[in-house]
């Protein structure tokens, strides 16, 4: 399609470009048709992991914008709700946690000590194989914060010079990736407690972790937003001034 565009006289191009900027209604219809046609094949397949609403809309979305050539840009501002909602909901996640409080207070110690270790390590490991394959240092930056939720990466990647756009789509692939490891994990370590297995979804598999968690358990979904949370809350403390003190 661009490169049809592309054949047009330039005044052509311009007011067909105007044409084709997305408007708020259409990203609604757009995000939520996708989201709906991917919620229809993950419980058709068996709830896939690989036909996760959030992979499936992703690629929806993506296709339609490349085949109109309608920027992400373009897409990213006229869908500002979402990306507004994305704080609340993030916030929501405190009921299931007061219901699980009791229990979350018990081991309150190991719990902050694990997701401390974890987030540091996230972190670490990611930006030492880019920098060991030759990435820029913007890049770096982009990808030391996707291992927490996609609201609290972008706020930290804002802070720290990254690319918004990489750091979103790195997150949703870290989450994807994490979430189709952790069973192997899981029986590999004979880790058998849905507690101490929501904690390692939320660290390493943040939200879609989270999502996957509630689906097998309450009490192992509300481990995994406490994790997701505080790996999150750790990591825009420390990481903007970390990136500032090695820079």
């Amino acid at each position: 399609m661009t490169e049809l565009i592309n054949l047009l006289p330039a005044s052509w191009q311009q007011a067909l470009q105007a044409q084709l900027q997305i408007s708020a209604l259409s990203a609604l219809l757009l995000t939520l048709g996708a989201y709906q046609l991917g919620l229809w094949c993950y419980q058709k397949s068996g709830r896939l992991m690989l036909l996760h609403p959030v992979v499936i809309g992703a690629c929806v979305i993506a296709a339609y914008l490349f085949y109109f050539g309608i920027p992400y840009r373009a897409y990213q501002q006229a869908s500002s709700l979402f990306y507004f909602l994305l704080g609340p909901a993030t916030v929501a996640l405190a009921i299931p946690l007061y219901q699980e409080f009791r229990h979350i207070r018990q081991r309150a110690k190991p719990v902050l000590l694990t997701v401390g270790l974890g987030a540091l390590i996230a972190a670490a490991s990611a930006v030492t194989i880019a920098y060991s394959l030759g990435a820029d240092e913007q890049v770096l930056r982009s990808l030391a914060a996707k291992s927490v939720t996609t609201p609290i990466a972008l706020g930290i990647v804002d802070k720290i010079g990254g690319l918004a756009n990489l750091t979103t789509g790195v997150v949703v692939f870290t989450g994807i990736l994490g979430a189709l490891m952790a069973p192997l994990a899981f029986k590999l370590t004979h880790l058998n407690d849905p507690r101490l297995q929501g904690i390692v979804l939320g660290i390493n598999a943040h939200g879609i972790g989270t999502a996957i968690a509630f689906e097998q358990g309450h009490s192992k979904g509300a481990f995994a937003s406490l994790a997701m949370g505080l790996t999150g809350a750790f990591t825009a403390l420390t990481l903007p001034y970390l990136i500032g003190w090695l820079s």
